[in-house]
């Protein structure tokens, strides 16, 4: 019998996999800290009107919201006090809205683009006028799903 065996190759040890859940762990908390959800910072007041039959939106993610209403008192030196329109977090003109209506519909998948609805939160104060001409540039732009924003009525009318 031989004294020396063989060596069967030089082989490398495995990876410990021990420190894997640590680290996906750590990643996963990392990415739900530093995400924020977007909200639109209100340039406007609005305080939706009240209402009684409600139907609550399916995919939100298919809703651009416009936010009609008087400027807020900070941004009344700025904008004055006659209603406005607010697109994102800018305040614009009604002209503005087929640019942001496109601009939407680039975020959206293309079979999912007919789907879209622009919801409007437009405050209780403003006339009918002013939301009128908004509906009439969004008809324009091709937007034909509309719909209005409310709260529901308290119980106790």
């Amino acid at each position: 019998m031989s004294k020396f065996s063989k060596k069967r190759g030089n082989t490398t040890p495995g990876i410990s996999t021990a420190s894997l859940p640590d680290i996906v762990f750590m990643l996963l908390f990392f990415f739900m800290v530093v995400t924020v959800i977007k909200e639109d910072d209100l340039k406007v007041d609005v305080i939706t009107p009240e209402a009684t039959e409600l139907k609550k939106l399916e995919n939100r993610s298919l809703v651009t919201y416009l936010y009609i209403g008087k400027p807020a008192k900070n941004y009344q030196g700025q904008y004055g006090t006659s209603p406005r329109l607010q697109l994102n977090d800018r305040i614009v003109g009604i002209d503005q809205i087929p640019y942001f209506l496109e601009e939407a519909k680039r975020t959206v998948a293309e079979g999912l683009r007919d789907k879209m609805i622009a919801s409007l939160r437009v405050d209780s104060d403003v006339t009918m006028g002013f939301v009128t001409d908004v509906k009439i540039e969004l008809r324009k732009a091709g937007q034909l799903k509309v719909n209005y924003a409310s709260r529901p009525r308290s119980k106790d009318l």
